[in-house]
C-alpha cells in the first residue's frame, strides 16, 4: 500500500498511488461487450477474456498490452462494458469478438494496489480525490488489470490501473 496523504488534517495508508491527470490517446483494442447484472460480473470475466484470447490467437494478432474492462456508464446495478485487450491491428469480427477503440481524453489516473475485491473501495478512494480536487468525471471508466493472479498468487501484488475521463 501506498500513502497519498488524505482529504482531512492527518495522513492515513491509502489503497491507491497518488492519482494524476493525463492525456490519453486514442487505443485500438479487440473487444467483447456485454451488459449484464452486476452479481454475474465474476462468472462472466473469465469466460469472455478467454474467447477475447482465443479470437487473438487464431488470427495471429498479439496483445499490445495489458488487458482490460471499459465500462459507458456506471450504474451500480447493470454493467455495460468490453472485455478487452490492446492491438496493433484490427481484428475480423469473430462470434463475439470486434474491433474496438479506447478513446482519446484527458482522464485522472491512480493504480490501486490490491485483490480485485477492494476495487470498489478504491473507486470510492479515487472519486473522494477527483471531487476534493475540483474536478467533474465523465460517465465512462476502465480499469487495466497490469498484475493480477496470472503474475503472482499475493494479491498485495496485484496492480489495477484506473482511469477516469474528466467532463471539466
Amino acid at each position: 500500500m501506498s500513502v497519498c496523504g488524505t482529504f482531512h488534517e492527518q495522513e492515513v495508508t491509502q489503497m491507491i498511488d497518488t492519482p494524476h491527470i493525463t492525456q490519453v490517446p486514442a487505443q485500438l483494442t479487440a473487444i467483447i461487450r456485454l451488459t449484464i447484472p452486476r452479481g454475474e460480473m465474476r462468472q462472466v470475466m473469465g469466460p469472455a477474456f478467454g474467447e477475447l484470447m482465443a479470437a487473438l490467437n487464431a488470427q495471429d494478432i498479439a496483445p499490445a498490452g495489458a488487458w482490460f474492462t471499459y465500462h459507458h456508464r456506471f450504474d451500480p446495478a447493470t454493467f455495460d462494458f468490453e472485455v478487452g485487450v490492446p492491438v496493433r491491428s484490427a481484428i475480423a469480427p469473430t462470434g463475439r469478438v470486434t474491433t474496438g477503440q479506447l478513446p482519446a481524453a484527458k482522464v485522472a489516473r491512480t493504480v490501486y494496489h490490491g485483490g480485485y475485491e477492494g476495487l470498489g473501495s478504491a473507486w470510492g478512494e479515487f472519486d473522494a480525490w477527483m471531487k476534493a480536487e475540483g474536478h467533474i468525471p465523465a460517465q465512462n471508466f476502465w480499469e487495466v488489470y497490469v498484475a493480477g493472479p496470472e503474475s503472482d498468487t499475493d494479491p498485495a501484488k496485484w496492480r489495477t490501473e484506473l482511469n477516469r475521463p474528466l467532463a471539466r
